[in-house]
């Protein structure tokens, strides 16, 4: 033992005993260390002073590091302690101690509080001295210090949660946020109630900075509507707390909603007075500032004696119209016809609508063969018809519209269309009668037979998402969706229509069908027509009638004019199926729907075997849209067959699903998430969200092909999560096959020598690159980890990983030597290449879609780490042979 190590321990001082542990430490003889603190502890004339004096002057605990000496003395003086629990503190020193600790909580890592705070008692100290340490650190802006401090001091519900919380938000420190009220049901409230306050319309960020001028510095401007009310929302799905706690994001919400339908009514004319109505009511009720507020909408819309009918309608107080408004009221309260006016301007309407449903697909078959299904004793004859082997079905839901984020629509008609009938089933009923004892599964075995039965051609339009929601609703019918045959969407068929071009009969020259529409060469269409009735309008010669799409279908009983819609948009599938069938050729289609529903069974069979080698794929678009769309989420999928497009929020994750080999596309900030879905279905990609954007886009791609994720995760956790989901089977060869930056999946090779040659003509030139990277100065090299880097690839090099990564190699002739510009347009970016790099590398990966450039260095053995969990490792896997 060194002579230091060697001293007496009779009556040692903490320090004393501190450089002899630092001598040990620093000469790495870790072997002595256990023995030496245990003697010297026991050695200690006051151990846990002993230990505090010594913390106070250890420093290296400062870096953060778990490897420390000072985490080393905790943990080894917590075991020591638990085997001479007679150590014990007079009360009186006990809180000498706990006051001394106070200073150091402060300053130390939080993840070295738990110990001290255990050791010391520090919890068990006077409650009004540590609030006033929390406080101290909030003085001093260390908001997360001293969140995660009163957190293990149960501390939280002694404090003020907006002098607590808001700064975390600020700093987009949400997880935080949540921890610090998960186990506080009062606090959870007053949370809402806090970000509640923020979204006040007559209030703005600014009170948050009176409040506290050292907010001032922090992100003030996130605290937006858009941004609280998200939060707002998820916070009171994952606490189950109501909208009463949050008026303000309430009315807010509810304003938008009516700013949407009075778009709805009166520029698209998509919705009738009656449905839209009936809406507008359910939205504004009893809520006086939303009256108002939708009485000065309504103004823009429409005339004076309009709003002035409504404003009498709603029972605004005269006292909150405008003077116009209140005049106008008081007119029509002393003439007693209004009313019967009104009546009469209700009729002119009907006759105006009677006229426009001849520029509208109709029902070919009469009211009296619609069949409303709402009993079980009425489903034997519905099973009868509908569940006959060969048959051809058209199946469509309607469920009534929400315009709130806090109620859940659920599936309220399922159509089936026959050629001679419809029926709509009363889904609500049916489950509830079949909750009667005996009757279980009759409802239930119904539904699950006609969408598992091979033999029956369920017709639909975008049903995936239809199916989805059934799922959701109805708890006895969470499996149906896994269990679907025979499905044909003719969303599909309308995704090939718009890429084929076609002779018409008024036009000299082809046009591209469904396009020719949207713009507006079919004349008679009140506005541009979408989804179904787009194809409709194009096949059939007339478009669907929207009105009633958007009424109250949980009503009952249905409206007449409600049974005729709903029968029409399933019966109309079957018009399509037939007319695409008879004239093929005319549309351009490479395959009937008949062949099309035997080719997908096919590819599902063929799926269904064991796996074979790659040599025996189909070509990849085809066959990667097979595996995604049909096989269940257990088959594996390759990196390279998995196409996503991240949302705006989710960047980070993108990168890292780069890095692996997925292909990513990433909407950039200024993107509407809609665009998304525009992207996933032309792509055929899966979307990646967060948040309440996931509603919508859900509903607009077939099911499964939307994945919401966990903002408030790492991006590199995301990433991992978004694999194992879809069972992507990622190995050391896919790492780097794909550039982080652009998404290219095409590499040049230059040999040291080349890439030597493009600098100087870079210098001679020179040239300055124009794009986005950093400058030669800007960049660090390799070690450092700032720099993405490949690994080294070619064969046989000593040393160095064999590797050979799932990417494309470009010719050398890709690259103009004398332009150093790519055939894609790109130039070779040599102006990021730190000086002296190429004396340390002998080869250079370039990537020609964006022209950046890679070298050999650490990342790669980095990226293995972090996917250690989700990494395939076969046999043929050489990477980091030495």
């Amino acid at each position: 033992m060194n002579d230091k190590c060697a001293s007496t321990f009779t009556g040692l001082e903490p320090l004393h005993l501190l450089r002899i542990l630092q001598a040990c430490w620093t000469k790495r003889e870790i072997h002595e260390l256990p023995e030496e603190a245990r003697r010297g502890f026991a050695s200690l004339a006051d151990p846990l002073e002993g230990l505090l004096v010594m913390l106070e002057n250890c420093n290296d605990w400062k870096k953060g590091k778990k490897q420390s000496l000072a985490h080393y003395l905790i943990d080894q003086f917590n075991s020591w302690i638990k085997e001479n629990a007679s150590v014990q503190q007079p009360c009186q020193k006990q809180n000498l101690l706990q006051t001394k600790v106070f200073a150091l909580l402060t300053v130390v890592p939080t993840n070295v509080l738990d110990p001290l705070v255990s050791l010391f008692e520090v919890d068990k100290a006077d409650t009004s001295s540590l609030v006033s340490l929390i406080q101290d650190l909030c003085i001093k802006s260390k908001y997360k210090e001293a969140v995660v401090l009163s957190i293990k001091l149960n501390l939280p519900s002694h404090l003020n949660i907006e002098e607590m919380c808001i700064p975390l938000l600020l700093q987009d420190d949400m997880s935080l946020v949540e921890a610090y009220v998960d186990d506080y049901p009062e606090l959870q409230c007053r949370l809402l109630q806090a970000l509640d306050s923020l979204c006040n319309p007559i209030d703005n960020t600014r009170s948050i900075q009176r409040h506290d001028g050292k907010l001032s510095r922090l992100r003030c401007d996130k605290l937006n509507y858009k941004v609280l009310s998200k939060l707002v929302f998820r916070l009171m799905e994952r606490y189950g707390l109501g909208t009463e706690l949050c008026p303000n994001v309430v009315n807010q919400h509810c304003l938008a909603s009516i700013k949407y339908l009075l778009h709805k009514h009166f520029v698209e004319k998509t919705i009738t007075e009656e449905n839209w109505a009936e809406h507008i009511e359910g939205l504004v009720g009893q809520n006086t500032w939303l009256q108002i507020q939708f009485i000065g909408l309504l103004g823009k819309y429409t005339d004076l004696d309009t709003v002035a009918h409504w404003a009498l309608r709603l029972n605004v107080p005269q006292e909150k119209l405008t003077q116009p408004v209140a005049k106008w009221l008081k007119q029509l309260e002393k003439d007693k016809g209004y009313r019967t006016g009104l009546e009469k301007s209700f009729k002119v309407q009907s006759l105006e609508e009677k006229e426009k449903k001849r520029n509208f697909y109709q029902l070919p078959i009469p009211t009296e063969s619609i069949h409303i299904v709402e009993h079980l004793e009425q489903l034997t004859s519905c099973a009868s018809r509908v569940l006959q082997a060969g048959g051809v079905v058209g199946i469509d839901m309607e469920w009534r519209p929400t315009f709130t984020a806090w109620t859940k629509a659920r599936v309220s008609i399922l159509q089936i269309a026959l050629k001679d009938r419809v029926y709509l089933l009363d889904l609500p009923q049916l489950v509830k009668e079949s909750e009667s004892p005996g009757r279980e599964l009759e409802f239930a075995q119904f539904i699950q037979s006609l969408f598992s039965n091979r033999t029956i051609t369920k017709l639909g339009y975008a049903l995936a998402g239809d199916l989805r929601s059934l799922c959701t609703s109805y708890p006895v019918l969470k499996d149906v969706a896994q269990i679907t045959a025979g499905m044909l969407d003719l969303l599909n068929m309308q995704k090939e229509l718009l890429r084929a071009p076609v002779h018409r009969p008024d036009y000299r020259e082809a046009v591209d069908v469904l396009a020719s529409v949207e713009n507006g060469l079919d004349s008679g269409c009140r506005q541009r027509e979408k989804g179904l009735s787009l194809l409709v309008q194009y096949v059939l010669g007339k478009p669907l009638d929207k009105t009633e799409q958007l009424s109250n279908w949980e009503r009952r009983p249905l409206r007449l004019k409600q049974i005729i819609y709903a029968a029409a948009d399933a019966y109309c599938l079957l018009d399509l199926y037939e007319a695409l069938h008879q004239e093929m050729e005319h549309f351009r289609l490479s395959h009937s729907p008949e062949n099309r529903l035997k080719s997908k069974v096919e590819k599902k069979r063929k799926e269904n075997k064991p796996k074979q080698s790659r040599s025996c794929a189909n070509t990849p678009s085809q066959d990667t849209q097979s595996a995604l769309e049909q096989i269940p989420p257990s088959s594996p999928v390759s990196p390279t067959d998995f196409k996503v497009i991240c949302d705006n929020m989710l960047q980070g994750l993108g990168r890292y699903l780069r890095c692996v080999g997925v292909d990513v596309k990433i909407l950039a900030n200024e993107d509407d998430h809609r665009m998304a879905a525009e992207i996933a279905r032309e792509e055929n990609r899966v979307i990646l969200t967060c948040g309440l954007p996931f509603q919508t886009l859900r509903s607009q791609v077939q099911e499964g092909r939307c994945l919401s994720v966990n903002c408030s995760d790492k991006a590199k956790n995301q990433a991992i999560h978004v694999l194992k989901h879809f069972n992507v089977q990622v190995t050391p060869r896919d790492i780097f096959s794909r550039c982080q930056l652009c998404n290219g999946s095409e590499y040049l090779k230059l040999s040291v020598e080349e890439m030597a040659q493009a600098v100087k003509l870079n210098t001679a030139a020179g040239k300055t690159e124009t794009s986005d990277t950093p400058s030669t100065e800007s960049v660090k090299f390799p070690s450092q980890g700032k720099h993405k880097v490949l690994p080294q690839i070619d064969p046989g090099w000593p040393g160095i990983c064999s590797y050979s990564p799932n990417c494309h190699w470009a010719e050398r002739s890709g690259l103009n030597m004398k332009t150093l510009k790519f055939t894609s347009g790109a130039s070779l970016q040599v102006s990021t290449i730190p000086p002296g790099i190429l004396d340390k590398v002998t080869r250079f990966y370039c990537c020609t879609t964006c022209g950046k450039v890679f070298w050999e260095g650490s990342h790669f053995r980095r990226v293995l780490s972090q996917f250690q969990e989700v990494l395939r490792i076969t046999n043929d896997s050489t990477y980091l042979q030495k």
